[in-house]
């Protein structure tokens, strides 16, 4: 219950502070920001992409301020006027939005090929392991009878 239901039906106040976090919390927290900063420490190993970040920031901010002059204008002239002012205002918002969501893209895209990666560079070493495993043989031939014995530690004097 909130506090101003508690005081207005005059209610004794909760024990409970509602400002004290949950005890998982800083747990979940601590969790949460390793997992973005391993994110954020992959990001930057692709070379250009803090480049391309601030020239799409740059654009949206342009394209924001600009639409933001075009409102005003729309708003301070006559109505029969201010339709094609409110039209190229909507285009740089929809210049704004679209510059923002190439970043974002371009960034989980990022993301999804270095997961790619690290799962491509898994299976590697995995079959790396199962080759290196695998015995060498005296060149001849074996049975199924001698493999299964060779196998189990029981080998053949011959």
């Amino acid at each position: 219950m909130s506090k101003k239901l508690e005081e207005l039906f005059s209610l004794p106040l909760s024990v409970e502070e509602e400002s004290s976090p949950p005890e998982d919390a800083q747990l979940i927290t601590t969790e949460a920001l390793s997992n973005l900063e391993k994110i954020d420490l992959a990001l930057p190993q692709v070379a250009g992409l803090d480049l391309a970040d601030s020239e799409l920031d740059e654009l949206a901010r342009l394209a924001v301020d600009s639409y933001k002059d075009l409102q005003d204008l729309g708003m301070q002239v006559e109505a029969r006027f201010s339709s094609e002012i409110f039209n190229s205002a909507s285009t740089f918002l929809g210049h704004a939005i679209t510059a923002k969501t190439a970043k974002i893209n371009k960034k989980l895209k990022m993301i999804d090929l270095q997961l790619k990666k690290l799962s491509l560079d898994q299976k590697n070493a995995s079959n790396n392991e199962e080759i290196e495993a695998t015995p060498v043989g005296e060149a001849r031939l074996l049975d199924r009878n001698e493999m299964l014995k060779a196998l189990t530690g029981k080998t053949t004097q011959q």
